[in-house]
């Protein structure tokens, strides 16, 4: 079954690609060598991660571009809000576990969140890579993609930065926090 594209309106796309450019130029060192113009002239010949970079704003993580690949012209897109997205919490990982849970559901998971919104939780390494970058969850965790053989095991991990230390923790899949959601990231 084919997915349906998804894409904003003119009045959203140009609302969105406004603050994408704000944030753009006032994180420079996210980028440094990369052009606006060259980061808005791809997202404009793709209107789906047009979309997916909405919903992640929408829900509070305000994405910016923290790689490019100059031989492709690829850019990655990650969640850098301060904190967890608040849109984003209070979420268990991955519908098995929601599935598992006999009261108390969360409304979601994070893998089914961000496959809705057509992103990828970040790996522990992107995690470290955009802890690299800035200061983050510092009063947050978040959710990160999962090892098959710790999920396999009722498993998931999650991370946050304390004492200046980035930490990878590990708890049930089946649970939640209003304080902990997940961060993603897009290739556009």
């Amino acid at each position: 079954m084919k997915k349906e594209q998804k894409s904003l309106s003119p009045a959203l796309r140009g609302e969105l690609l406004d603050l994408l450019k704000a944030r753009f130029e006032k994180y420079r060192n996210r980028h440094p060598e990369l052009s606006w113009n060259d980061v808005q002239a791809r997202l404009e010949k793709n209107p789906g991660a047009l979309w997916s970079l909405h919903e992640m704003e929408r829900t509070g993580g305000e994405p910016d571009v923290v790689e490019w690949d100059k031989s492709t012209g690829e850019m990655v897109f990650f969640d850098c809000s301060a904190e967890s997205p608040i849109g984003r919490r209070s979420l268990c990982y991955d519908q098995e576990a929601l599935d598992a849970r006999k009261k108390d559901k969360p409304v979601h998971s994070a893998v089914g969140m961000a496959d809705d919104m057509g992103i990828s939780l970040l790996s522990e390494t992107q995690y470290r890579k955009l802890q690299g970058i800035g200061l983050f969850d510092a009063k947050t965790s978040s959710w990160i993609l999962t090892p098959a053989g710790i999920r396999d095991l009722g498993g998931a991990l999650f991370c946050d930065r304390r004492y200046d230390t980035v930490f990878v923790y590990h708890n049930s899949a089946e649970s939640y926090y209003s304080s902990r959601g997940f961060r993603g990231w897009l290739r556009v």
